[in-house]
């Protein structure tokens, strides 16, 4: 509160010394530059959030599609803001992984972008199945992206003390176990898809083994 109203009170005086004489053109002048000087700086300083985008209209093929996998009106609308709000929780992650060496590393090293997009279309394909997904709609999603607006951020900063450095590997750190998590939620999302993969390459082993004409003895 105080570095929002200083440099208010600092113009205020400029302009009213101004007016009074009370003090030299110079001084006057200096209070008047820094006084607008921090202000400027306030306003530039401030963090900006992106908008929520409009959620698109509905079309009826897709409508048409929600309601025949059994889906109600209410449950329609609220898949479709979530889906909404996690595209652009996506794309803003991607954005800050893009601006920062030590982002890009943790990305390579779990393939959290990837992962995250790949159960988004996951997602997409059978709507019915968004409660599954909470933990990483509701919680992993959203914190990994406020965890990488803030290091992006504190990054930025020109001047870096001792303690600023140490909060960055911190928050590297802990930016590394949310990456692993949403790893985790894809993989536990598609588990049921490769134990019934397991099962049909398991089958299909069988069938070649008893075919003669496919043996590969």
């Amino acid at each position: 509160m105080r570095r929002k109203i200083l440099p208010i009170i600092i113009v205020v005086i400029g302009i009213l010394s101004f007016f009074e004489g009370d003090f030299g053109d110079y001084i006057v002048f200096l209070m008047l530059v820094v006084g607008f000087w921090l202000i400027y700086r306030g306003i530039k300083g401030r963090k900006v959030r992106p908008q929520k985008e409009e959620l698109p209209s509905l079309s009826r093929e897709k409508e048409t599609y929600y309601k025949t996998v059994g889906m109600s009106e209410r449950e329609i609308d609220v898949f479709r803001e979530t889906m909404n709000l996690s595209k652009q929780q996506i794309l803003r992650l991607q954005q800050n992984i893009q601006k920062n060496a030590k982002l890009k590393a943790i990305d390579l090293r779990h393939d959290t972008l990837k992962a995250a997009k790949a159960l988004f279309k996951e997602l997409v394909k059978d709507p019915k199945r968004l409660p599954e997904a909470s933990q990483f709609l509701y919680t992993h999603l959203p914190n990994i992206v406020d965890l990488t607006d803030n290091y992006v951020e504190i990054n930025g900063h020109e001047v870096k003390t001792k303690e600023v450095y140490g909060k960055l590997e911190e928050s590297a750190q802990i930016i590394d176990q949310m990456a692993d998590l949403i790893v985790k939620d894809y993989q536990q999302f598609v588990a049921d898809d490769l134990e019934d993969m397991d099962v049909e390459i398991s089958i299909a082993k069988k069938n070649l083994n008893h075919d003669p004409d496919l043996s590969t003895k």
